[in-house]
């Protein structure tokens, strides 16, 4: 199942790098692409997505403006030109924060840290014991795990 991506940039050139860059990956699709804060939030109530790629200064509403209104937001890539604003959108539990021009394998690094947050590897010793699968051995007269 691919990861289904929307583009939310007021420059239509990064958009179309976003794109080029995703192409690239087997496991991601674009499902939208949007000018603005407005019609990403339309976008996001008719068609499923599981990453948001958001601009930051954007017309009529800022890309962190937008995702301070949403209680449920996607999984949220920063992509933008401006440093400052970074920590601010590191309190907003985002994935990454890729400064522009973005480069393939910085992008990758970004999408790389998407799956990893996803697709957590699970350790033994996280799985309850009800669930975890037991050999026992006959040792004398007792069993033994």
């Amino acid at each position: 199942m691919k990861v289904r991506c929307l583009l939310v940039d007021d420059e239509p050139l990064a958009i179309q790098l976003i794109q080029n860059h995703i192409n690239q990956l087997d496991t991601f699709e674009v499902v939208g692409t949007c000018s603005n804060a407005i019609k990403a939030l339309e976008m996001l109530r008719t068609i499923p997505v599981d990453l948001l790629f958001l601009d930051i200064k954007m017309p009529q509403i800022t890309g962190i403006d937008f995702l301070k209104t949403l209680k449920n937001p996607p999984a949220v890539i920063i992509t933008t030109a401006y440093r400052e604003y970074a920590i601010e959108g590191y309190d907003l539990d985002l994935i990454d924060y890729l400064l522009k021009p973005i480069t393939f394998d910085r992008f990758f690094k970004a999408v790389d840290r998407y799956l990893r947050l996803r697709s957590p590897i699970i350790k033994p010793e996280a799985i309850p014991v009800a669930t975890q699968q037991f050999i026992y051995v006959k040792t004398g007269g007792s069993f033994t795990i």
